[in-house]
């Protein structure tokens, strides 16, 4: 389902397996368990003393970053979708809140909650070979959540940007998601893709930065997403 790997002050998290990587509860509790998991080393290397700062990079095996939301699984049941989307936000609110930089190194296709999850990530590296961001509500028939507007207008920010991403429903490349600005950098192949994530988390980790000052920045530049998920939550408390 996953895996979690630290290389020195690095983690990379992977979405293990050749499927679609749909975001049912089972695969949101086993990347939040992640996630926290980060979290909990990072925090105790602070208590023991250790000053380095950390970073985190997502990514996925196979031909999908990840295909978005579990319809199938959830349509039976509009409790199971309220479940389903309550468990992405809980998750999104603790990439957030991460006291380091995180990095999506998206190596196949990220589609509406997949391209939300990868958005939920301060930078998106993308390979240029295969895969495309696609916001496939319109597509799909589905009116987009609230919340998931949000993050996107704090993510892109152009307005023509969002608009096209939303209302036009285009699959996007590499080239294309960077000609728009909505990621860092396009690679030639997954590999490539994950190396220079790699690179960019090395950078960033040189930087040192205090981890709860990076997160209390951030959560000041997507205190909007967190107020709209219900978890706004202080500094202090990361």
């Amino acid at each position: 389902m996953c895996s979690l790997q630290r290389r020195g002050n690095i983690f990379l998290l992977t979405l293990t397996g050749p499927g679609e990587h749909r975001l049912n509860l089972n695969l949101l509790d086993a990347i939040q368990s992640s996630v926290r998991q980060v979290r909990s080393e990072a925090e105790s290397a602070v208590v023991a003393g250790n000053s380095a700062s950390f970073a985190l990079i997502t990514t996925a095996e196979g031909k999908f970053f990840s295909n978005g939301y579990d319809i199938d699984w959830a349509k039976t049941s509009m409790d199971k979708m309220i479940l389903m989307d309550d468990k992405l936000k809980s998750v999104v609110s603790d990439l957030i809140t991460l006291p380091m930089p995180t990095i999506a190194a998206v190596t196949g296709h990220a589609s509406a909650a997949g391209f939300l999850f990868a958005m939920s990530h301060d930078y998106i590296l993308m390979r240029r070979d295969r895969g495309f961001l696609y916001m496939s509500e319109l597509d799909i028939r589905r009116v987009i959540p609230s919340w998931f507007t949000v993050l996107v207008k704090g993510k892109i920010g152009a307005a023509s940007v969002r608009r096209d991403v939303v209302l036009k429903a285009p699959k996007l490349t590499a080239d294309k998601a960077l000609e728009m600005g909505i990621i860092e950098s396009a690679h030639d192949g997954a590999a490539e893709t994950v190396a220079a994530a790699v690179k960019l988390a090395e950078d960033l980790v040189a930087r040192k930065w205090d981890g709860h000052i990076y997160a209390g920045n951030r959560m000041e530049l997507l205190s909007e997403v967190l107020n709209v998920i219900g978890a706004r939550c202080s500094v202090a408390k990361l």
